[in-house]
């Protein structure tokens, strides 16, 4: 790909114009686009007319850019975060039905904690989690979870940064997470109170591939903050020892 005067490619200005969007900004201007996307009007205005030909933006009538069908048709194809949740989403349904709150699905990207899969009862309580958001690993149940399960690299990649403080109850401490990680492996689950949110506890378990036992992503329920969690841990356990053998089954 050829690079623009300032050394970036063009796959990474695609990138950055894509990553404009988010859960909270489905829908933009072009010159929001490309404020975010840190690129001149007229890169903005070529790469969103090339995106939109293709399918992967679209405009509405009044000129104004959201992701496109496109995108999310070739996402689809073959993608293993779809594999995953169509494995996880039979168990996760058993576990919703006796929790009544939340049960969510996660996985590792880019150091992040990223849902794949949420489902909430109508009377649930708090909850920031969306599907295709992102969580810090330190703060996060699930997070925790696949931060303790993590190659060292990444864990200690994490731990090296700033970690900040969602609530006064999120531990930022390096060395205390580290003990907490080794108790996670150790008891095969967390229960974090007031990490995320206040008034909520994320209890989370690890899923594995069935067949080669590594951890792949995280089965979590968010509770109310004083609700008992043991049964919450076992519902999870079961839950994510029916999705191991699904997952770990080969694919065309």
């Amino acid at each position: 790909m050829a690079n623009s005067p300032s050394g970036d490619s063009v796959t990474e200005r695609v990138v950055r114009v894509l990553e404009t969007f988010d859960t909270d900004r489905t829908v933009q201007t072009v010159a929001q686009i490309g404020r975010r996307a840190h690129l001149p009007p007229s890169t903005a205005q070529r790469i969103v007319a090339e995106l939109t030909a293709s399918g992967l933006l679209e405009r509405d009538d009044d000129g104004r850019v959201r992701l496109g069908l496109r995108l999310w048709e070739l996402a689809l194809r073959g993608s293993r975060a779809l594999r995953l949740r169509q494995a996880a989403l039979p168990h996760m349904e058993r576990v919703q039905a006796r929790v009544r709150e939340h049960t969510q699905l996660a996985v590792l990207e880019q150091d992040e904690a990223l849902f794949l899969e949420r489902l909430s009862h109508p009377q649930a309580g708090a909850n920031i989690t969306r599907i295709a958001g992102r969580l810090p690993l330190h703060a996060s149940s699930a997070g925790l979870v696949l931060l303790a399960h993590a190659p060292e690299a990444v864990r200690e990649r994490v731990l090296a940064a700033p970690l900040r403080a969602l609530t006064p109850e999120t531990t930022t401490d390096a060395a205390t997470l580290r003990g907490m990680l080794a108790g996670i492996r150790r008891e095969g689950h967390v229960v974090a109170a007031g990490s995320i949110e206040s008034v909520s506890t994320g209890v989370a378990v690890p899923v594995r591939d069935g067949a080669r036992g590594e951890v792949i992503a995280a089965l979590a329920v968010v509770l109310p903050r004083d609700a008992p969690t043991a049964g919450a841990v076992e519902e999870l356990r079961r839950a994510a020892a029916g999705v191991s053998p699904a997952v770990s089954a080969p694919h065309p």
